[in-house]
This record gives C-alpha cells, sequence and structure tokens, in this order.
C-alpha cells in the first residue's frame, strides 16, 4: 500500500519553493524513467534535466507564465525522436547484443522486420509513436517523485517550439513533447494543496469483461 498512499499524496503541483532536491532522490527518478518499458525496446527519447536557473527563466515565459518552471529544483524535459532511422534502431539493437553477449536470429529478424517498417513511414507518424512511448516513462518519473516525496507538475501547456530552440533539439533530432518540473511545494501559496484529489469511482474508470 506504500506505493498508493504515495499516489494519494502527489497532486499537480501549482507552486514550489525553490528548495533543492537531493542527487540521490533525483537518480532514483532518472532510473526509474530508464527502466520504462518502451515499444521494441528502443527508447526513442532522451530527457533533460535542468538546472540552470537562466534557462529555466527563458522557459518559464513560454509555459504559461508558470512559476513552477522557474521556481522547481529539476526541470524535466522529455524530448521524443523527430523519426526513426536505421541508425537510431541499429544503436539500440547492437546495445542488445553487446549487454547480452549473444545474437538471436529471432531478435535479429525482429531488428529487419523494424527497419524496414519504421524509417519509411511519415516522420510525423514515427515522432507521435515516439513521443507516446516518453510518455510511458514520464508516467513513471511521476510515480517515483511521488514515492521519493517529490512534488511533480506534469506540463503540456509550453510552445514546444520555442522550448525546441532554446534547447537546440533539432541539431539532435529531437522534438519535446512534455515538462515536468521536480521540487517541493509551497504550501503557503499554492491553492491546490489542500483540495480534495477528485477522480472518476471504479465503477465510471473500470468495465470487466470475465
Amino acid at each position: 500500500m506504500e506505493l498508493l498512499d504515495k499516489l494519494n499524496w502527489r497532486y499537480a503541483t501549482k507552486a514550489m519553493n525553490g528548495q533543492k532536491i537531493p542527487q540521490e532522490k533525483i537518480d532514483n527518478i532518472i532510473e526509474a524513467i530508464s527502466l520504462a518499458p518502451t515499444s521494441s525496446g528502443l527508447q526513442p527519447f532522451e530527457v533533460y534535466v535542468i538546472t540552470n536557473q537562466e534557462v529555466k527563466d527563458k522557459i518559464k515565459p513560454i509555459a504559461w507564465n508558470q512559476s513552477v518552471v522557474s521556481d522547481c529544483s529539476h526541470l524535466l524535459v522529455f524530448a521524443a525522436w523527430d523519426t526513426y532511422t536505421e541508425e537510431r534502431i541499429n544503436k539500440m539493437f547492437d546495445l542488445v547484443n553487446e549487454v547480452r553477449g549473444f545474437k538471436n536470429e529471432g531478435w535479429e529478424n525482429y531488428r529487419q522486420m523494424l527497419l524496414k517498417g519504421y524509417p519509411p513511414r511519415d516522420p510525423e507518424l514515427n515522432f507521435n509513436h515516439a513521443a507516446k512511448q516518453a510518455y510511458i516513462a514520464f508516467s513513471q518519473a511521476i510515480a517515483a517523485a511521488a514515492f521519493e516525496e517529490i512534488d511533480a507538475t506534469p506540463m503540456e501547456g509550453f510552445d514546444a517550439n520555442a522550448v525546441d530552440e532554446i534547447l537546440n533539439l533539432q541539431d539532435k533530432g529531437l522534438r519535446s513533447c512534455v515538462l515536468l518540473p521536480l521540487g517541493y511545494r509551497d504550501t503557503e501559496n499554492d491553492w491546490l494543496v489542500n483540495l480534495k484529489k477528485v477522480r472518476k469511482s471504479r465503477e465510471d474508470l473500470i468495465t470487466e469483461v470475465k
């Protein structure tokens, strides 16, 4: 029940107090991101962990001027691949072979299937697929932050093109898709902090097919 208790504790924090998060807790959250499942194990995204105040201040105005962007301890930017390429796919498959120390015929056949199917597709379709994988890791980061009793604010309200420009993501073939400020709640200035968490009833959310 501990994880559920922590998930009930968390909320989308609207004000943070600027207190710094211990590096060990950040490392645990990053490890949780790394361990998140992704389609074909490709991990088609990167995460920028921003502590530079000047950069956070630049992003704040293009994120609806939300104070948590500049007042957080660490700002995570999830940036998905702009498309799938042969080089990117091969790099991940080669890494699997290197770590496991052997090649598998079925695995190599699967590699060829992806190489034939993914790179020729429309880049926008590929980006949307990659972004979905980033969101899986994003969700895991939120849960990991809650487990560490670190506040997090999931954010889609920002100018992605502007963030891409600030971080020079285009040069790496990346596009930002979601932000996650991490920090500690400012209990005196956050209007949401003491409000009851509201979710659908189990009956409205879950359909059991037995």
